[in-house]
C-alpha cells in the first residue's frame, strides 16, 4: 500500500473492562489515520472470551468513544458490507478456514487434556526450556485425528509452525524484526469449543474486512511472527503493522495501571476514559494530549486543533520509547482549553456539573459567574465548590474566625463590616463602582484592600477563597449582600 491511498483500520478491543486511557490512545490513532487518508475507521468487537466478557464494558466503550468525538464508520451500531463486527457472530467464516489450514496441512487437531498440557509446561520450565507445547499431537495421521473427532473426542486446533529456520516481519515503528520458528509454540488457533483464539480470528477479521493497516500495543509485538506465519499458509497479503510504544505511569517506573489509585491526599488518578469525563476534562484536551503520549509533529509544538492534528499525524513520528502519563500535563492542557472557550460555551459544559452537584442553578445567572471563574479552573467539576454560595438565599453557617484578616483581631471586624455596609448601601452594583467605593472605604479606615475585604468576602461568600470580589457583589446584587453582611453582624454579636 502507497501512502497516498486511503487506510481501512480497525480498534478492535476485547471489552472485558472499562475503556482505559491506553485503549484510547490506539483508537485515536486508528481515527487519525483514517481521516488523514479519507479512509475508514471501523470498531470491531473482540468477544470470543466469552468468560470475561462484560456487556457493561461495551457500552462503556461507545460512550467513551463518542466523548473523544473518534466517530466510525463501519462497525458495531454503525453497521457496514463486511459484517458481522462481533466474532461471536462469525463462527462459520472461522469454521471454513480453519478446514482449509487443516486440508492444507499448515494445522492440526490437539486432543492433549489440560491437565497433560499443565505438566508438560510444567516439565518444560524445570528444564530449562521455554514454557509451551511440546507438539505431542503433530505427529498423528491426519486420518486418525478426524476419526477421533468424528468419535466425539474434545479437540483444539493448533498452527504448524516451521520447526526450523526464521522469519522476519517489519513494523512501521520499529523496523525488522526477526524471530526463530524454534522460539514460537504451535498456537492454539480454534479452543475446545469452537471458539476462536485472538491469534485466528484477528487474521481472518483483518483479512476479510480488507485492513490496511493495525495498530495494536507492542505487547502484541511478539505475536506478529505467528499471525504473519497465517498470513502467509492462508495466501494473503498483511496489512501494515504498527506496535505502539507503552504508557507508562507518571513515575516512568512501570506501565500505567489498568486500575484508578488515589494519591495519598485523596486526589484520584483516574485511567478510565468515562472517569476523565466525570471529572470534568474537555475531549478537546484529551484529544490533543493523548495525541502526543507517543507521537509529536516537531520537537516544541503542542497545542493543535483536531484538524491540525489529523493532518500532521504520521507513523513514522510515533516513537518506539514508552511514553510516560503525565497528569500534571494535562491538567494544563485542561485549562487551556477551558480558556480557550467562549463564556456562552464553556457556561453549556460547566451547568450539568453543577446541578450534578446539588446547586440549583439557572443559565442566566451561570453566564454572568462563569467570567469570574474561567481563569481559575482547570477541571469543569471544580466549578461546583466555587460559586455554590451565588445560590440560595443565606449562607449555610461558616467559621467566624476567617472573618478576621492577618495583623488585625476579631474586634476589628464588626467596624468593618459595618463601613462596607454603609458604602455598598449607597452605590451602584457595577465593577467599577464597587471598585471605587470599598477602595476609598479601606483607605479611609488606614487599612490595606486586602484587610478590609477579606471580612467582606467571608461574610458574603462563606470562604476566604472566591471569584473576584468586585464581580462577585455584582451577580449577588445589592439586597443578597446586605442581608448577608447583615446576619454576619448579628452572629458576631451573640
Amino acid at each position: 500500500m502507497t501512502d497516498n491511498q486511503p487506510a481501512r483500520v480497525r480498534y478492535a478491543p476485547s471489552p472485558t473492562g472499562y475503556f482505559h486511557v491506553g485503549g484510547a490512545r490506539t483508537a485515536l490513532y486508528d481515527y487519525l489515520l483514517a481521516r488523514q487518508t479519507g479512509g475508514a475507521f471501523i470498531l470491531r468487537v473482540e468477544d470470543t472470551d466469552q468468560k470475561r466478557f462484560n456487556p457493561e464494558a461495551v457500552a462503556d466503550l461507545l460512550a467513551g468513544l463518542r466523548f473523544l468525538g473518534l466517530e466510525w464508520d463501519e462497525g458495531v451500531e454503525a453497521g457496514g458490507s463486511y459484517g458481522p463486527y462481533t466474532q461471536t457472530g462469525r463462527l462459520d467464516i472461522y469454521r471454513k478456514y480453519t478446514k482449509q489450514l487443516l486440508d492444507d496441512g499448515y494445522a492440526y487437531r490437539c486432543f492433549c487434556s489440560s491437565e497433560r498440557l499443565a505438566a508438560v509446561n510444567d516439565a518444560r520450565q524445570k528444564a530449562g526450556q521455554n514454557p509451551g507445547y511440546d507438539r505431542h499431537c503433530r505427529r498423528l495421521a491426519p486420518p486418525e485425528t478426524e476419526a477421533r473427532a468424528a468419535a466425539g473426542e474434545s479437540f483444539t486446533v493448533r498452527l504448524k509452525v516451521p520447526p526450523a529456520g526464521s522469519i522476519t516481519v517489519h513494523d512501521a515503528i520499529r523496523g525488522a524484526v526477526t524471530v526463530k520458528n524454534s522460539q514460537l509454540n504451535d498456537a492454539v488457533l480454534i479452543k475446545s469449543n469452537g471458539i476462536p483464539t485472538y491469534h485466528f480470528a484477528v487474521v481472518v477479521d483483518d483479512h476479510l474486512m480488507e485492513i490496511t493497516h493495525v495498530m495494536r500495543g507492542e505487547e502484541w509485538l511478539s505475536s506478529y511472527p505467528l499471525h504473519a506465519h497465517l498470513y502467509n499458509f492462508l495466501g494473503w497479503e498483511p496489512p501494515v503493522f504498527a506496535h505502539l510504544p507503552v504508557i507508562l505511569n507518571p513515575a516512568g517506573k512501570g506501565k500505567m495501571s489498568k486500575r484508578e489509585t488515589r494519591a495519598p491526599d485523596g486526589s484520584l488518578y483516574p485511567v478510565f476514559v468515562h472517569t476523565f469525563k466525570e471529572m470534568g476534562y474537555l475531549p478537546e484536551a484529551m484529544f490533543n494530549y493523548l495525541a502526543l503520549v507517543g507521537w509529536s509533529y516537531d520537537d516544541k509544538t503542542e497545542f493543535m486543533t483536531r484538524e491540525e492534528i489529523i493532518g500532521r499525524f504520521s507513523l513514522k513520528r510515533v516513537n518506539a520509547s514508552p511514553a510516560a502519563w503525565n497528569y500534571d500535563k494535562l491538567n494544563h492542557f485542561n485549562g487551556i482549553y477551558i480558556r480557550r472557550l467562549s463564556v456562552e460555551a464553556l457556561t453549556d459544559r460547566l451547568l450539568p456539573f453543577v446541578r450534578r452537584a446539588g446547586i440549583q442553578a439557572d443559565r442566566d445567572t451561570l453566564l454572568k459567574i462563569t467570567p469570574l471563574i474561567q481563569e481559575r479552573l482547570t477541571l469543569l467539576s471544580e466549578a461546583a465548590e466555587k460559586i455554590d454560595f451565588f445560590f440560595g438565599d443565606d449562607l449555610p453557617p461558616f467559621d467566624l474566625a476567617l472573618l478576621t484578616p492577618k495583623k488585625l483581631t476579631p474586634a476589628d471586624v464588626p467596624p468593618i463590616l459595618q463601613k462596607a455596609r454603609a458604602v455598598l448601601a449607597r452605590i451602584e452594583f457595577n465593577h467599577d463602582a464597587l471598585a471605587a467605593g470599598l477602595k476609598q472605604a479601606a483607605a479611609d479606615m488606614g487599612l490595606k484592600a486586602g484587610q478590609f475585604f477579606q471580612p467582606v468576602r467571608v461574610a458574603t461568600c462563606g470562604k476566604k477563597v472566591a471569584p473576584p470580589l468586585y464581580g462577585t457583589l455584582a451577580v449577588l446584587g445589592k439586597e443578597t449582600v446586605l442581608r448577608r453582611i447583615d446576619q454576619t453582624l448579628a452572629r458576631l454579636s451573640e
